[in-house]
């Protein structure tokens, strides 16, 4: 198990929606948290509200990643828990997307991850006691919807990147373990996602309140919820945390059409 009491956690787009329900959650559960945002009015005043120590991070910038955890280790002096959390989700239709949609896309929710392991896990490899490492990616990590494609990749890649990374510690015999938070449907600010995208660049991406029409009938969660998901994996070490498993049919039909491409030989084709 890992410890989560009296460790020091970094968060990454802690200053609201689900990074923050992690943030509070792990600090009830006594750790000493950092958020990081680049929001820096809200940062702050979530900071204040919950508790949190405010570092100001863009995470697609590896030097300001870099910055953030030479900031905690100089206040702290070690590193215990990090979560690769933040990420944006407007949707698009793929034939619509720009090269600027899919370059923001691609900054924030993949290189943001890549970033955060690059940087933190190496400080986790050098406790004594070890560490874990959190990515964020979604239900689109198992399986893509229609006008999501673009969101889909990157959450795709980010489980590769963490399954990749998970074995890859089992085989090395690590004391770091790593976990894929995957949400479902999370009152959250993701639905406003381009209020931090880069000025000047425009595209096909728009923010989509999936709470209204179809999607107010899905079972939908607040962000302590999801915090209380991610705490419990990380006590256990599960490389999986999922917020709904009650959605594991939409999984399933992906994996059962997966399962019949395999079934069909080289001798049935023409």
């Amino acid at each position: 198990m890992t410890n989560i009491e009296g460790r020091v956690a970094v968060v990454t787009g802690g200053a609201s929606g689900i990074g923050r329900g992690i943030a509070e959650q792990l600090i009830a559960e006594g750790a000493r948290v950092v958020i990081a945002d680049v929001q820096r009015d809200v940062l702050e005043s979530t900071a204040a509200e919950i508790g949190a120590v405010p570092v100001y991070a863009d995470v697609t910038d590896a030097a300001s990643v870099d910055a953030l955890a030479t900031t905690v280790l100089d206040r702290f002096g070690s590193i215990g828990i990090v979560v690769n959390n933040a990420g944006v989700g407007p949707l698009a239709r793929v034939a619509d997307m720009t090269l600027a949609d899919w370059r923001w896309l691609i900054d924030v929710n993949l290189w943001g991850v890549i970033h955060g392991v690059t940087t933190f896990l190496p400080i986790l490899q050098a406790n004594a006691d070890g560490g874990h490492l959190v990515n964020t990616g979604s239900m689109a990590s198992f399986s893509p919807m229609a006008g999501a494609g673009g969101y889909a990749v990157t959450k795709y890649g980010v489980a590769a990147l963490t399954e990749a990374l998970a074995l890859e510690l089992e085989e090395d015999g690590s004391n770091v373990h790593v976990t894929l938070l995957a949400p479902g449907t999370v009152r959250s600010n993701i639905k406003n996602s381009s209020r931090n995208r880069p000025d000047g660049s425009t595209g096909a991406l728009a923010d989509v309140d999936i709470s209204e029409g179809p999607g107010a009938g899905l079972r939908w969660i607040d962000p302590i919820d999801a915090g209380r998901v991610l705490t419990r994996a990380i006590r256990d070490n599960d490389l999986y945390a999922l917020t709904h498993p009650d959605w594991w049919h939409i999984v399933e039909s992906r994996h059962d059409a997966v399962r019949a491409a395999f079934g069909k030989s080289v001798e049935d084709s023409p």
